[in-house]
């Protein structure tokens, strides 16, 4: 049973990094993807408008990144997809003190992609396995795995396409969910 339980921690820490396993690469090139994924003022897309809600407080940083639709290279290294000339997209903004938490993620044209986002709370542009919080577009319930890029797929127009993304932080020792009572 104790041999179980470590293997099973083991499990819930690695699957934990998996959805900001491109975070790791940020402190090298932390400029990859932004240009690309910056709206401009008065943007009309194709762009992505994600609402943010579930936040355990309104303290660090929001960084959403935008892969390819296929579970091969959903969470991928952004300097794999970059050198292979796929889509990866950054957007890094502070979370807001009040007021709705919006931002906005240019996509390479109408189509099908993936999305991660990550509420790095120390801005320390790591993944914290027992502070940050992390969530994708519809939602899913994380298990003990990465989501797959069809249950988190979502589609974008010629235009500006809004989703909403719930947050999920570490609850207990084997699991991550939406908080009960997010801050206001």
């Amino acid at each position: 049973m104790a041999q179980e339980m470590r293997v099973a921690f083991a499990v819930v820490i690695a699957v934990a990094l998996l959805p900001v396993a491109a975070a790791a690469q940020v402190e090298s090139s932390p400029t990859l993807g932004k240009a690309e994924g910056q709206c401009r003022s008065a943007e009309t897309g194709p762009a992505v408008m994600v609402t943010v809600t579930g936040l355990k407080d309104r303290k660090g940083n929001l960084r959403a990144e935008l892969y390819p639709d296929n579970d091969k290279d959903f969470l991928e290294d952004d300097n794999k997809l970059i050198n292979a000339g796929k889509t990866f997209r950054r957007v890094e903004m502070p979370v807001p003190l009040a007021g709705a938490v919006i931002l906005c993620i240019r996509t390479p044209g109408p189509g099908h992609y993936t999305l991660s986002l990550l509420h790095d709370r120390d801005m320390n542009r790591k993944f914290g396995l027992s502070s940050d919080g992390v969530g994708f577009p519809n939602n899913p319930r994380l298990g003990l795995s990465k989501p797959r890029a069809s249950a988190v797929r979502f589609a974008t127009g010629p235009g500006l396409t809004d989703i909403s993304i719930r947050l999920n932080y570490r609850r207990g020792l084997f699991s991550f969910g939406p908080l009960e009572r997010p801050a206001p």
